[in-house]
């Protein structure tokens, strides 16, 4: 049974976390972390917050529903996300909550203000404080990346500097009669650079094997699943592959459960411009992406594939 790594973010040797965390990623495009220095009791405040966030009726949600938007923070509501290719919308409904950016910003056309809601209590600095700090576990992974590709471990550092992150607190309600085809989240590779996720306890998540099987991530309680997106695939020149996976529907009792779960899609700052990296092209891998892109208009590009932009 293939089992993904589950590494230690406490190593001592910077060199051998960057082999650990890079060689999984390389065969799997997923990695397992613990010791990663989140506050449980943090964890633990943000799960019953997001409970509560979906407790209400879905008119009281919806307030903080902005279409103009797609989806970049606030609420967006069930059924609203499509798989790219998929025949059905995802069996879900989340909130983003987003960067901070000071007014002015020279980023901020491309970065909208989040969007709070009056209720539940606390709401604010809970996920103001797990954004931060999800964010900094989130650079801290990027310069073993970086390490392992042979670049200065701080390569990342301005890449990602007031980028593009959202952290989504996602709802999937009880499967209610036949679905129709329709699962909590179809088979899709994520946009972003990284992806720190919580929750993944709850059976479901899985990923396509290389020999076109999917395999269950099954996390301990308290572990991030992190895997590559596509802008790092991209980046890397596929040394680093952006893996599809999906959230299947439970069987059974399970069914009638809610599940959370809460991912941080790590990004680019808006105007970097994703080039190849040198060290990723060979004779034996010549450059799939010869034109440099900016993070933004790739970014543009996929929502639209996913159902969040008109256009």
């Amino acid at each position: 049974m293939t089992q993904i790594p589950l590494i230690s973010l406490n190593a001592t040797d910077p060199d051998a976390l960057g082999d650990a965390l890079g060689n999984s990623f390389r065969t799997y495009g997923f990695a397992m972390v613990k010791d990663h220095g989140l506050d449980a009791a943090l964890i633990d405040r943000a799960w019953h917050l997001t409970e509560k966030l979906y407790e209400q009726d879905d008119a009281e949600k919806r307030r903080f529903h902005n279409p103009d938007i797609g989806g970049a923070r606030g609420y967006t509501p069930f059924k609203t996300e499509i798989a790219k290719g998929a025949a059905h919308h995802d069996l879900k409904e989340f909130w983003h909550v987003g960067r901070e950016l000071p007014e002015g910003h020279k980023l901020a056309d491309s970065m909208p203000p989040n969007i709070w809601p009056d209720r539940p209590d606390g709401f604010r600095d809970v996920f103001t404080q797990l954004f931060a700090d999800m964010d900094g576990i989130g650079a801290r992974i990027l310069s073993s990346i970086a390490r392992y590709l042979d670049l200065p471990a701080n390569w990342f550092d301005a890449a990602i500097e007031d980028g593009n992150s959202v952290l989504r607190l996602l709802h999937y309600p009880p499967i209610e009669g036949d679905p129709e085809g329709a699962i909590r989240a179809g088979a899709h590779e994520d946009i972003n650079l990284i992806t720190l996720l919580l929750g993944a306890e709850e059976a479901g998540l899985e990923i396509l094997g290389k020999d076109g099987e999917w395999i269950a991530v099954d996390p301990p309680e308290g572990a991030l699943v992190v895997n590559v997106g596509d802008m790092l695939q991209r980046l890397t020149n596929h040394v680093l592959p952006s893996t599809t996976h999906r959230v299947r529907n439970p069987a059974g009792e399970r069914a009638h459960h809610h599940r959370y779960s809460m991912p941080f899609f790590l990004h680019l700052r808006s105007d970097f411009p994703i080039e190849t990296l040198p060290g990723c092209v060979s004779d034996d891998r010549p450059n799939r992406y010869p034109e440099p892109m900016l993070a933004d208009d790739y970014l543009m590009e996929r929502l639209r594939e996913i159902g969040l932009v008109k256009g």
